[in-house]
């Protein structure tokens, strides 16, 4: 048992997995800390001087657990959208060209799919004769 085990935690695409997500974990430290000392003042001098800011007092004035603070979603936002980015590019198109370079296509389009007659699921290969969700004979493409 231990040897399936190890074998599986050896294999290439696992730990490819794990070496992505120690990346991504690293990038998300280093975006994260961007937003928080770059973006997010930005956004807060936007806001104005005003007490209120951007956002909504639902309750007394001065109570925090009672302000929904629109500045901070937009914060996470920008977050994101910087980090998806950093994933793409740092990650994402050098793998693809160097899988480009190995002959192999990644996160390209996916494959033509057919709809089944019976169930109308349309999530089936071309090639499939058989579906795969209502066991019903198609016809192949």
């Amino acid at each position: 048992m231990w040897q399936g085990f190890k074998k599986f935690l050896m294999r290439g695409d696992v730990i490819i997995l794990a070496v992505g997500l120690a990346a991504a974990l690293a990038l998300s430290t280093l975006v994260k800390a961007f937003t928080d000392n770059v973006v997010t003042p930005l956004v807060t001098r936007a806001q104005g001087g005003g007490p209120i800011g951007l956002g909504v007092q639902l309750g007394n004035p001065g109570n925090q657990s009672t302000y929904i603070n629109f500045g901070a979603v937009i914060s996470a936002l920008i977050y994101f959208v910087v980090f998806m980015a950093v994933i793409y590019f740092l990650l994402v198109v050098p793998y693809r060209s160097a899988q480009a370079r190995r002959g192999n296509t990644v996160f390209g389009d996916p494959a033509p799919t057919k709809t089944c007659p019976y169930c109308l699921s349309e999530d089936l290969p071309v090639a499939a004769t058989k579906c795969l969700h209502c066991a019903s004979e198609v016809k192949a493409a």
